[in-house]
C-alpha cells in the first residue's frame, strides 16, 4: 500500500517537468494552463534535441502514429524515445543496457530495420510484428504502427553468445500511468472474437489452469500486457526475423506504485502487485 505521507508520484513528476520546461524551453510550456505541457504543434520540443529531426523522419517514413499527448511532459512514448532512440545506432551501449535488464552474457545486437538515412537501426519503435498475429489489422489497407493495433513501445533483437540463438525483446515503457476503470462492456464481444483462440495454452502464452476467463484480463494494465505476451508468443512460434525466442520487458519507475495496483477482481487472489501477479498467470 502506498504510504499516504509520500508525495503523489504524478504531482512530483509534473513539478519536475514544469521546472525542466521553464529552464530549457522558456516560453513553450503552459499549454492550456499547465506548465508541464507544450502546444501539440511543439511536440518535437519534448524530445532530446539530438533526436528531434531523426525522430520526425523515422515516424514519417514508417507511418508511425504519435500518441495524442506526445507534447505532454509526462508522455511515456516520448520518455521511451528520449532514452532509447539515441542508442538505435550505438549497438555497443545498447548491448550493455540489454544485459543489465535481462542478465546473462553481453549480447550481440542485431539490426531491426533501416533508419531514415539508410543506416542499420538496432532499436525499432511502436512495433506491431510482421503479420496480423492477433486478428487486429484492418481488412483493407495497412495497419498503423502505434494506433489501433497491439504494439510495443520498442523492440530489439540480439544473439546470446552462449546459447547462439537469436532473440527478440518487446519493450513496454511506462511513466506516470495508473489504471482502475472497469472495461467497457460494448468492447467485450470484439475482444473475445479476436483473442479467445490465441490467449490460453497450448495456443497462447497464458496458463489454461489459472481459473481465469478471458474477460478477467480485459482490465488494464492486464489487457495490454497479455496482448503483448500474445504478440511475443506468435512471433516466437513463426520465428519472426529468425528469432527462436521472443519475450516482453516491462520498464516503469519504481516510485509509481499506483501502476502496480491489481485492478481485475479475478486477479486479486493471485497477489497485490499487478506485474508479479501476471508473471504467475
Amino acid at each position: 500500500m502506498t504510504d499516504p505521507r509520500e508525495p503523489h508520484f504524478v504531482a512530483q513528476e509534473r513539478a519536475r517537468q514544469s521546472a525542466f520546461f521553464k529552464a530549457h524551453l522558456p516560453g513553450e510550456g503552459g499549454f492550456e494552463g499547465s506548465a508541464y505541457r507544450l502546444a501539440p504543434s511543439n511536440r518535437l520540443s519534448n524530445l532530446n534535441p539530438g533526436i528531434r529531426d531523426i525522430a520526425a523522419r523515422y515516424f514519417s517514413d514508417n507511418a508511425i502514429a504519435w500518441h495524442q499527448h506526445a507534447a505532454h511532459g509526462l508522455s511515456s512514448q516520448v520518455c521511451c524515445l528520449n532514452f532509447l532512440m539515441p542508442l538505435a545506432t550505438r549497438p555497443e551501449l545498447l548491448a550493455r543496457l540489454v544485459q543489465q535488464a535481462i542478465g546473462g552474457e553481453l549480447p550481440e545486437m542485431l539490426e531491426v530495420e533501416k533508419g531514415p538515412d539508410g543506416e542499420p537501426w538496432f532499436v525499432g519503435f511502436e512495433w506491431i510484428g510482421r503479420k496480423d498475429y492477433l486478428n487486429e489489422w484492418p481488412r483493407t489497407g495497412s495497419p498503423k504502427r502505434g494506433a489501433n493495433v497491439t504494439s510495443a513501445d520498442a523492440v530489439v533483437r540480439f544473439r546470446q553468445a552462449q546459447a547462439g540463438r537469436v532473440e527478440t525483446l518487446l519493450i513496454e515503457w511506462k511513466y506516470t500511468e495508473s489504471y482502475g476503470a472497469p472495461p467497457e462492456p460494448k468492447r467485450e464481444a470484439e475482444r473475445l472474437r479476436r483473442y479467445q483462440n490465441i490467449a490460453f495454452a497450448p495456443f497462447g502464452p497464458l496458463r489454461s489452469n489459472a481459473d481465469l476467463k478471458l474477460p478477467d484480463l480485459f482490465w488494464e494494465p492486464f489487457y495490454q500486457l497479455f496482448r503483448q505476451q500474445m504478440l511475443a508468443s506468435r512471433m516466437e512460434a513463426v520465428q519472426e526475423d529468425g528469432a527462436e525466442r521472443a519475450r516482453v520487458l516491462h520498464i516503469a519507475p519504481a516510485a509509481n506504485r499506483r501502476l502496480t495496483r491489481v485492478t481485475s477482481p479475478a486477479m486479486r487472489p493471485l497477489g497485490d502487485n499487478a506485474f508479479k501477479s501476471t508473471a504467475r498467470c
